[in-house]
């Protein structure tokens, strides 16, 4: 019972789901743009590359185009996408009394080891974006919205995929926690 009532003050994820498809038509209508986060920390870090190196963004053909003159890579509709995805959760976690400072990991990973791996797994989730043009909600949720083909194929790709890692991880998890 319980459990049940735990499960309960948290958001329905059916209404979840169906106000994401409201927001997705929404950043479409609004923006021309859909929901991703992979182009937001680009623009950030081109943001701060262009005010760190000025005269490096201006002659980089990549950077160029998007720090011309009295524009900011910052000022985007990802950007503030990104800060309100930051924000939403911390207030979030604060409503629903789940705000803690505590790192996940299991009994045989040092808490600095694991933060080491979060850090190197953020860097490769960051260059694999950019080499794949995009992050898994962009594709998914933002593709299947226009019907494309791509975003259905790479839904199938990344639950099949995280079903299988989270098979052999799971596993990896539990017998190294009864060491």
């Amino acid at each position: 019972m319980e459990n049940k009532q735990q499960r309960n003050k948290y958001m329905n994820p059916y209404l979840g789901g169906f106000l994401m498809g409201l927001l997705i038509i929404a950043a479409y209508y609004f923006s021309g743009e859909g929901l991703g986060s992979s182009g937001g920390y680009r623009d950030v870090a081109m943001g701060v590359i262009n005010t760190v190196a000025p005269e490096y963004a201006r002659s980089n053909e990549y950077i160029a185009p998007h720090v011309a003159e009295g524009h900011s890579p910052t000022h985007t509709w990802l950007v503030y996408e990104l800060l309100g995805v930051i924000f939403g959760a911390i207030i979030s976690a604060a409503l629903f009394g789940r705000l803690k400072w505590t790192t996940g990991r299991p009994p045989h990973i040092t808490k600095r080891r694991r933060l080491w791996l979060a850090l190197i797994g953020g860097i490769l989730w960051g260059i694999g974006t950019q080499l794949g043009r995009g992050c898994t909600s962009g594709l998914v949720l933002s593709g299947m919205a226009v019907n494309s083909m791509s975003g259905y194929i790479g839904l199938a790709a990344i639950f099949g995929f995280g079903y299988l890692f989270a098979f052999i991880f799971r596993k990896l998890w539990i017998n190294n926690k009864n060491r």
